[in-house]
């Protein structure tokens, strides 16, 4: 089988492989290459694979779309990290979700200095005030 992992802005994996574990609502389910073609909605979680050189890899992922066809194995989702063990996994995460939320505290304090301005703004220009 071939796994692609796909990202709204890169294609993190595009491999070959020979088992692929991941979570839907129902429960883990593990695809092997002559699995019936497949289609899933994935929880946010682990996705596991192993290589032709049987080695186990994590992703953590945040949610998404597998579908196998064929020997075609495709996640989408809008949010992965790879590790090799699950200690590195976690610290990686980790590392994703604070940057994250730095970075979307940056955006609230820009969007809090914009509305700032503009309401300066009509202020300045008497909008709102009876003429």
């Amino acid at each position: 089988m071939n796994l692609k992992v796909l990202l709204p802005t890169e294609i993190l994996i595009d491999r070959p492989v020979l088992k692929v574990i991941a979570e839907a609502e129902n429960g883990s389910f593990c695809l092997l290459p002559r699995h019936v073609d497949f289609v899933s909605a994935l929880l946010p979680g682990i996705l596991t694979f192993v290589d032709e050189q049987n080695c186990e890899t994590y992703l953590g992922i945040g949610g998404g779309i597998l579908t196998k066809t064929g020997a075609e194995v495709r996640v989408s989702t809008i949010y992965a990290v790879q590790g090799e063990d699950l200690d590195t996994l976690r610290q990686k995460v980790s590392e994703q979700f604070d940057a994250q939320h730095e970075r979307e505290r940056l955006v609230r304090s820009a969007i809090a200095k914009l509305e700032a301005d503009i309401l300066r703004h009509f202020v300045k220009q008497g909008v709102g005030s009876d003429v």
